[in-house]
């Protein structure tokens, strides 16, 4: 018997280094509380986050892998044009 696939969420966060950050997190809420606490990732220890720019509810990880994958390749400059936008414009932002 197959399980179904969990849902997934893609976030970009603003970070004290480097500005915009994206990750996979299947509990946003209580990930992005452990990046704000210390106890998340390496990364956001050293470079703490200031605030959550955006978040996209994926179908599942798959999905969500694939949006993380081409925001990274953005400029950060367009990384922020995300910002505010639901899943369907970014979609089309990233894919078309």
């Amino acid at each position: 018997m197959r399980r179904p696939q969990s849902k997934g969420h893609r976030e970009l966060t603003e970070c004290e280094r480097d500005g915009a950050r994206a990750r996979i997190a299947h509990r946003s809420r209580v990930r992005y509380a452990q990046h704000l606490a210390g106890t998340g990732a390496r990364y956001t220890r050293a470079s703490p986050p200031r605030r959550l720019l955006v978040k996209f509810a994926c179908l599942n990880r798959s999905v969500a892998g694939r949006m993380e994958a081409a925001i990274k390749k953005l400029t950060a400059t367009n990384k922020r044009i995300l910002v505010g936008k639901n899943r369907a414009v970014a979609r089309k932002f990233l894919f078309d």
